[in-house]
């Protein structure tokens, strides 16, 4: 049906306004003096937040300020590429990676980064990909993604669109010389943040997908569900700490898988 144009150009002016109304402040934002626009440093640093609730109000600032969180790792990256030090693999990931190297931090050292955002989908990992990725340099990227995609932190979505994201940041990888590892996404029966959801068939069928994506790619696969799961899929028990996270047994599964992926993609020893 074709629109007249004054009532096209009344929907465009509000969806503008629309678009305007969200950038304001919600009356408790701490933070409403946040720089927006093209600005020099667009990474003010804030204090930790104090609770539960002071979270919340900074979470809801994050979303709306830096959707792709590309504040996280700025600092990180501006030293490592300042030191001039070799990156051998970059993680990129949700929490899963970013509890890594919180309990397994001998993980993450001659060459190995960690770049695992909490609460993040691949539509984040994808705005952020150039930042945290690509600007390093690194010989291999791992790829562990699609945990919260299939929690709905950001929205409805797709397996196609889950997907369409990861293979986007594998071509972005291998158009920059960049070596691919995908990391099978790791057992769930359920999700505590989002109880409505049934997330063991969703992740069987895009650990599928990963396997056959890779396999067709010549990327690396590694099958972190296989080592960790039940016949039901859950994960094992001792594994998780909810269900979802890995606690550091679970890591110490995780972690030769990942070095053999390494070791295969890249060659040589890898490290103990």
């Amino acid at each position: 049906m074709r629109r007249a144009p004054y009532r096209l150009a009344a929907l465009l002016l509000a969806g503008a306004t629309a678009g305007a109304a969200a950038q304001v402040p919600a009356p408790d934002d701490p933070w409403a003096g946040d720089p927006t626009g093209i600005v020099a440093d667009p990474c003010p640093a804030h204090p930790k937040p104090r609770d539960g609730a002071e979270w919340q109000r900074w979470n809801r600032h994050m979303l709306a300020r830096d959707w792709g969180q590309h504040c996280r790792y700025a600092a990180d990256n501006a030293a490592l590429k300042a030191a001039g030090t070799p990156v051998q693999v970059v993680f990129m990931g949700d929490s899963i990676t970013d509890n890594w190297i919180n309990l397994d931090p001998g993980m993450f050292q001659g060459g190995l980064v960690d770049r695992g955002i909490s609460g993040q989908t691949t539509p984040q990992m994808l705005v952020r990909f150039r930042a945290d990725v690509i600007d390093l340099h690194p010989q291999a990227v791992h790829i562990m993604a699609g945990t919260n995609d299939i929690a709905g932190n950001t929205g409805a979505t797709t397996l196609a669109r889950v997907q369409g994201q990861i293979a986007t940041m594998a071509e972005l990888a291998r158009a920059h010389g960049i070596k691919v590892i995908l990391g099978a996404i790791p057992p769930a029966a359920s999700f505590a943040w989002a109880r409505d959801k049934q997330p063991v068939a969703p992740i069987r069928a895009m650990n599928a997908w990963l396997r056959d994506y890779a396999r067709a790619n010549g990327h690396a696969f590694v099958d972190y569900h296989a080592a960790m799961a039940t016949p039901e899929g859950a994960m094992k028990p001792g594994l998780s700490s909810d269900g979802v996270h890995p606690t550091a047994a679970g890591y110490a599964v995780m972690r030769p898988l990942a070095l053999d992926a390494i070791r295969r993609t890249l060659g040589g020893a890898s490290r103990p």
